[in-house]
């Protein structure tokens, strides 16, 4: 594999020093048993510290030094000189090389250096069994080359596995972002538009009304109580110590409490239900509950209405939810300014395999509505 981290700086130094001392001692006492090759010699000797000392700069120029570590082996055997260890920088070569990427290399160094063997054998005018140190050498180089091929295989493997890995966490955690992005918005929009309306409530109030001016500020501490609850819980969430319980999702059921913060800030809220209600799973309660939520959130800040109706319905296998103002003249989606909020109501419904549809309400301003399949509601 291209591009690979070498060996550590000490390891490039000492490896090839023990490789060396390997290899020219080893290769005196393998001489002793040849007494038909050819003596050892300062020739032999620099031949075999070749491949050790080129190693050293295989990180920088792999294919240079495969050739450079064979070419040295190579001209050894054609020489007639002993065998013995001389092949043991050829293995860290071979295998090196194939390591880095650069398999054709490996595999016509190898194919080289049995080429140069044979040549060595012939021109030597050797008879009898001269094949079977070919035969072995041709076994080494294959055994040596298959096993380079497994660990390179290996290798990629892993590394294909930690790509993998990395980016499940990185798609992990855009979603996690974005679905925080999703409840700030949702929570603080509401919240805050909510005490907006009641703060002007009381503004105007104090001072030609003002024994209705506590029910506008209670409704001021409970809306700001709600969303300091639910921020807490989304900080837990980016703590990085052992987040702190969360408080439960909001579910449907919650509805009705929504409907009463939005009619504490002048809106007339009116909850209507068809079908058979039940419980459904909690994403599609989650979801259906956000998108409410953020619906009378633009009714209060941009309708200008003094009604919204909010219908439920459940069927065999959906859900469907239509949240309808009388505000100003209702517009299509196209009309409208697409924040954050219209954004995210999208992919909420998409998020669950549904769809979300704004346009006319049959009462003069908007209507949207959500469906979202509940897979049998159990």
């Amino acid at each position: 594999m291209p591009g690979r981290q070498g060996p550590p700086g000490a390891l490039r130094v000492v490896g090839p020093l023990l490789l060396a001392i390997l290899q020219v001692g080893g290769t005196i006492g393998a001489a002793h048993g040849q007494p038909t090759r050819r003596p050892l010699d300062a020739l032999a000797v620099g031949l075999l510290l070749v491949g050790p000392a080129a190693l050293a700069g295989h990180r920088r120029a792999p294919r240079t030094v495969c050739a450079v570590v064979v070419g040295a082996a190579g001209a050894y055997l054609l020489l007639g000189y002993p065998y013995g260890p001389v092949f043991a920088s050829v293995a860290v070569a071979l295998v090196a090389t194939v390591l880095r990427g650069h398999r054709p290399t490996a595999w016509v160094a190898a194919g080289s250096l049995l080429a140069a063997d044979a040549t060595a054998h012939l021109v030597s005018g050797a008879d009898g069994a001269w094949w079977e140190p070919e035969l072995v050498l041709s076994g080494w180089a294959v055994v040596v080359l298959v096993l380079a091929e497994v660990v390179r295989v290996r290798a990629e493997r892993a590394s294909s596995f930690r790509q993998a890995a990395q980016e499940r966490r990185r798609r992990q955690a855009g979603e996690e972002r974005l679905r925080i992005a999703q409840e700030l918005h949702d929570v603080v929009a509401h919240h805050l538009s909510l005490i907006n309306v009641q703060a002007g409530v009381a503004l105007h109030l104090a001072d030609r009304r003002p024994e209705n001016v506590e029910p506008a500020l209670r409704a001021i501490k409970d809306a700001s109580g709600e969303a300091l609850g639910e921020l807490r819980s989304l900080i837990d969430v980016l703590r990085d110590d052992s987040p702190a319980p969360r408080a439960p999702a909001p579910t449907l059921a919650a509805l009705d409490d929504l409907v009463e913060r939005s009619t504490h800030a002048g809106l007339q809220v009116t909850k209507t239900i068809a079908g058979q209600e039940r419980p459904l799973p909690a994403a599609v309660e989650f979801a259906a509950y956000r998108v409410v939520q953020e619906a009378i959130t633009n009714v209060v800040r941009h309708a200008q209405a003094r009604r919204a109706l909010v219908a439920l319905g459940y069927g065999a296998d959906v859900l469907t939810v239509c949240v309808d103002d009388d505000g100003r003249a209702g517009v299509g989606e196209t009309q409208l300014e697409h924040g954050n909020g219209l954004r995210g109501m999208h992919e909420r419904a998409a998020a669950l395999g549904g769809t979300l549809a704004v346009g006319a309400s049959p009462i003069g301003g908007l209507r949207v509505e959500l469906t979202l399949p509940t897979g049998g509601g159990s």
